[in-house]
């Protein structure tokens, strides 16, 4: 999984998802005044931003786009 989008016609600016990223993935966007994913590769899946977002307006998606990196053989 990782974060896919936010949506522009829910997301309401209000900045939870900014806040309670802890990867900084998510930023806000001082043209529109609205949440961006700056960093998606970033993600690490904990889904915090999605439930906290008070509108639903992020969706994350079930494959990850960068290859799993595991430590054993």
């Amino acid at each position: 999984m990782t974060i896919e989008r936010i949506d522009n016609e829910l997301c309401n600016g209000c900045g939870i998802c900014v806040n309670s990223c802890p990867t900084d993935v998510i930023r806000m966007d001082k043209e529109n005044k609205k949440a961006i994913i700056k960093y998606p590769d970033d993600c690490m899946l904990c889904l915090i931003c999605v439930v906290d977002c008070p509108t639903k307006a992020i969706t994350v998606t079930p494959e990850k786009t960068s290859p799993l990196m595991v430590s054993w053989g």
